[in-house]
């Protein structure tokens, strides 16, 4: 009985690993069924690729779209997408460093919006993962003040007590609010 029961059983081991054990009449059943099965599931990856990769074109502007069209599969056309854009990272880094350093404050413009202009590059700098800290931050502002600030510029420089940065915009808010309302009183 046990032979018997031992020729009725069949073990089939698929190419991917999976072992089943399985009565002999229903092999050409279950083969089949994993057939079907590998069919839908490559119809459905086929079906997710397109829909992805033409998502993706989608979104290219139309010189763009006639130039990536031709990748043929949605992992194909984001990495060479990924390939010519994010090298340009790094001289962006570069351009926003160059820009920290090369700031100057003018006589054409407010300095409160020199102040926020700025700011902007810090934040761009914090963006592009280039921290600088707090003192720093406030030390470069307190030097990129015009010269004519330059007794407000010491008095800054030999307070005692650390300052954020917040703290240094409003205080040249406030010296610049007093200084308006000298030149209007005409003491300036």
């Amino acid at each position: 009985m046990a032979t018997e029961s031992a020729n009725l059983v069949t073990m089939v081991v698929q190419p991917h690993g999976t072992t089943y054990c399985c009565p002999r009449k229903n092999i050409e059943e279950i083969l089949w069924e994993s057939d079907i099965q590998k069919r839908v599931a490559i119809d459905a990856w086929g079906h997710g690729d397109f829909l992805c990769r033409n998502y993706i074109l989608n979104g290219l502007s139309d010189t763009l779209y006639n130039v990536y069209s031709s990748a043929t599969t949605a992992r194909a056309l984001w990495e060479s997408l990924k390939k010519k854009y994010k090298t340009e990272d790094a001289g962006l880094k570069k351009f926003i460093v160059g820009k920290f350093l090369e700031f100057k404050m003018v006589d054409s413009k407010t300095v409160m919006n020199q102040v926020q202009e700025f700011e902007m590059i810090l934040h761009d700098l914090h963006v592009e993962g280039l921290k600088l800290s707090e003192p720093f931050q406030v030390v470069a502002m307190i030097e990129k003040l015009l010269p004519l600030w330059k007794d407000f510029k010491n008095y800054l420089k030999h307070k005692r007590k650390e300052m954020e940065l917040e703290d240094l915009i409003v205080r040249l808010r406030i010296e610049v609010d007093n200084r308006l309302f000298e030149m209007k009183s005409g003491k300036l």
